[in-house]
């Protein structure tokens, strides 16, 4: 209660009371606005708290669109001596900029993001072991070698078993590796020889993001992992590239790359499973057909000139040109039997693309054909998606949405059952 034998301040000093009587109009008014605009900018400050702290934990239907939150997976990347990675990436640039670098992004992105967070290893959910296999340019063909993969992985094993703590305590199951080449963590590009050595045993209770994925088992798979789309640098997807609907396309059918006449070279083995030779052989002169065996600079600019971009297996079933068709509107024709393909569930493959039978080779222009008359400008709204193009890319640092971001949450829906074999144990 207020004392009211109190006089008031303008009571005891009556200058006080002329001062206030004599104070401008304006005055007033500046005081008013300054008040209003510091309690507004305190409700606008607690709102955006709240809302940071809360809307993680909302349900998704509450959630609107473009509020996704942040994965909420904690992974600690290993601080590794430079042998293993950096030192790799120091002595050629190819190493970070390769179809095979998605090892050298996935680790620069997680690193950003656990340094902002400033996680420390025991609040780490998972454990990544950043080491870069495919970095190893060593070969007459300028592609790398992975003679030395599995004494690298097993050495950065080794070292995180005997200096921390995290490893022995789950026999290495909350631990990622990233095998980005062409049968993943089974560490050869032949697949018979690669399926014969199959995944070291060191590695067997990790989890691995590869880029290799087949519907059904295979010994290259045989292993808790997430599919991962192969790497392709993110200035790829010109910002000022129109629309592919309302792009002029003039070629109809794209492919450049490795075609042989004769596929079965000095292994003994036949390339792409004979698919491209036969490619070669029924559209070669084809006016509808672009395909070109010789390597191009510029080739990326054909693929934004065409409507259908042919993504056949090499070696392996998967292929940068999946990624590149996307990033440059032009619909990937699938030509890789049995091909699992990355992050299903947002880039929904069947709306985007197109998938032939490696049998049906014969029959593929007609297939496009039927597409061009019917369907063709509702497959290349759909490629334009912008959700479905930034899953596709690696970013540095990671942003929302895009190919770190998918891999996280991917993983993260691997925790529970990580969690229970934990609580068994």
């Amino acid at each position: 209660m207020l004392d009211r034998t109190k006089p008031s301040p303008a009571m005891r000093d009556p200058k006080l009371k002329t001062a206030r009587a004599h104070k401008p109009r304006h005055c007033h008014l500046l005081d008013r606005l300054r008040k209003r605009h510091f309690y507004r900018w305190r409700w606008l400050l607690w709102l955006a708290v709240s809302a940071y702290l809360l809307l993680p934990a909302l349900p998704p239907s509450l959630r609107g669109p473009g509020s996704e939150p942040l994965p909420g997976v904690r992974i600690y990347a290993y601080d590794l001596p430079p042998r293993f990675n950096r030192g790799w990436a120091a002595a050629d640039a190819r190493c970070a900029r390769h179809l095979f670098a998605a090892e050298v992004a996935v680790h620069e992105a997680l690193l950003l993001r656990q340094r902002r967070a400033g996680l420390r290893p025991e609040e780490a959910d998972l454990f990544l072991v950043p080491v870069y296999v495919c970095c190893n340019f060593s070969t007459p063909t300028g592609l790398p070698s992975l003679a030395h993969a599995r004494g690298l992985l097993a050495d950065a094993v080794g070292l995180v078993r005997a200096q921390m703590p995290f490893w022995n305590r789950s026999a290495g199951a909350d631990h990622v590796f990233v095998a980005a080449h062409d049968f993943g963590a089974c560490f050869h590009p032949m697949e018979d020889v690669a399926m014969a050595a199959g995944i070291p045993e060191f590695l067997k209770r990790s989890i691995l993001l590869q880029t290799f994925g087949v519907q059904g088992r295979h010994p290259c798979q045989d292993v808790e992992h997430v599919v991962l789309p192969p790497y392709v640098p993110p200035e790829v997807a010109p910002r000022e590239l129109p629309e592919p609907e309302k792009a002029r396309r003039d070629i109809f059918a794209f492919f450049r790359g490795k075609m042989e006449v004769h596929p079965k070279n000095i292994s003994g083995h036949f390339y792409s499973r004979k698919v491209r030779t036969e490619l070669l052989r029924l559209y070669g002169r084809n006016g509808k057909f672009h395909l070109k065996r010789k390597r191009y600079d510029g080739y990326r600019a054909e693929m934004a000139r065409s409507m259908f971009c042919l993504c056949p297996l090499g070696w392996a079933p998967w292929s940068p040109r999946l990624v590149e068709s996307v990033l440059l509107g032009c619909i990937p024709v699938i030509i890789a039997d049995n091909i699992r393909l990355p992050f299903p569930g947002v880039l929904r493959w069947p709306d985007i693309s197109l998938q032939v039978a490696e049998r049906d080779v014969a029959g593929l222009e007609a297939v496009l054909d039927h597409v061009a008359a019917t369907n063709l400008t509702t497959i290349q709204r759909n490629l334009w998606d912008p959700v479905k193009r930034k899953a596709l890319v690696f970013n540095r640092p990671m942003e929302e949405g895009d190919a770190t971001w998918q891999v996280l949450k991917e993983l993260e829906a691997k925790l529970e059952p990580l969690r229970r074999q934990g609580r068994r144990r």
